[in-house]
């Protein structure tokens, strides 16, 4: 007989990220964040070549970004409230963990299953943050896949990119729920 743990169960089925705008300080200093790290890593990862790595970003290293966003931004001529949303995401964090895709040449592991592994640490440094106490939030954008950004902002190699900015915070208050799928609707039975 399975030994069930409920409270993880519950957990999952009521947790709900905490949209980036709303998490302030205090964040998570760097002892709070190892074990948080620690639990996104064993992530599925087949062949065990993990195809992740992470890079933690404060301080100055936002302020950074959050030039670089504007400037890559003005080049590619984005519209003015999609840059300036953008620019926020890095000039309005206090911390944010890059959880980079970083495939590694296999026979074994097709490279969609290293950057699905990829996902999968994402949303298990989010779950990790918010079972911490933490309000976080899985966030993209252009600045996850645009190469030039990629490689001036984090020195990238061609072959990765961000398959996740993971923002933690103390949240400033708690969203309401939102709608959820239809779970018939999503699954289907096969038996034969």
């Amino acid at each position: 007989m399975p030994q069930a743990r409920p409270e993880v169960l519950d957990f999952l089925l009521t947790r709900r990220s905490r949209p980036a705008k709303t998490l302030r300080t205090p964040v998570p200093d760097h002892a709070a964040l190892m074990p948080m790290l620690t639990a996104a890593a064993r992530s599925p990862d087949h062949g065990k070549l993990e195809p992740w790595r992470f890079i933690v970003l404060e301080g100055a290293a936002l302020t950074r970004l959050q030039e670089l966003t504007a400037k890559r931004g003005a080049e590619l001529a984005l519209e003015p409230d999609k840059l300036d949303k953008a620019c926020r995401q890095f000039g309005d964090a206090d911390l944010v963990v890059a959880v980079i895709s970083a495939p590694v040449i296999s026979q074994k592991v097709a490279e969609v299953e290293q950057i699905l592994s990829a996902g999968a640490v994402c949303l298990a440094l989010l779950n990790a943050a918010l079972a911490s106490g933490w309000g976080a939030n899985w966030l993209t954008g252009w600045m996850a896949s645009d190469r030039a950004f990629l490689e001036t902002g984090f020195g990238l190699a061609p072959h990765e990119f961000v398959a996740g900015y993971i923002h933690m915070g103390t949240e400033t208050h708690a969203p309401p729920e939102r709608p959820r799928p239809v779970m018939v609707a999503k699954i289907a039975w096969l038996s034969e």
